[in-house]
């Protein structure tokens, strides 16, 4: 791998959460790593962040690791299946899903379900582009609950990793380190 780039989600920033973490962890194995802003975080905005993704990921390639979390998988699940690159390094989903999640249609005035209604999701294309997907699932995630994120790993394949007791992977959850996302990443390189 020679670059990775990590999105977030609904409301955070690249300084958030277990970010910065993985960061360190992929830049001192040497792969350069981005955690690009995606513009207007609390009330994102479908073609703005697909914009945002164009600008950080450009076109993705067997070199190229691909780390999402919460809307920022749907958000790159969508631009993948949209740019269809022939071939990434690897996709590891944190807290991912691909549909509607009935018990949060909003929240904090966003509509969740219309931002979900405009992805498009290319199942097949996605198992081709890379045998190394990976998802990260909390066993108590009350945001995306449990079965969204097993849903999408029964539709994409690939290794769902549990993790008891992380909640959303948020630092408010006490996730500010994610040792399962770099056994992921190490799996994928190892591979």
């Amino acid at each position: 791998m020679k670059k990775a780039i990590i999105l977030h989600g609904y409301g955070a920033t690249p300084g958030d959460h277990w970010f910065p973490w993985l960061q360190q962890q992929l830049q001192a194995a040497g792969i350069a790593t981005t955690v690009p802003a995606l513009p207007d975080a609390e009330q994102p905005d479908f073609e703005r962040w697909q914009q945002a993704l164009a600008a950080a990921i450009g076109t993705a390639d067997t070199a190229t690791l691909l780390i999402a979390h919460s809307l920022g998988t749907l958000s790159l699940l969508h631009y993948l299946s949209a740019t269809r690159p022939a071939q990434v390094g690897g996709i590891i989903l944190v807290a991912g899903f691909g549909a509607r999640l009935p018990e949060l249609p909003t929240i904090g005035g966003f509509n969740i379900d219309a931002y979900i209604d405009r992805a498009r999701l290319d199942d097949a294309a996605l198992r081709a582009m890379t045998p190394h997907i990976h998802h990260l699932i909390s066993d108590n995630d009350y945001v995306v609950a449990p079965a969204n994120s097993d849903a999408l790993a029964t539709r994409l394949g690939g290794t769902v990793h549990r993790v008891a007791n992380a909640g959303h992977f948020l630092a408010a959850d006490g996730i500010t380190t994610l040792p399962a996302a770099w056994q992921a990443v190490q799996q994928t390189l190892g591979a």
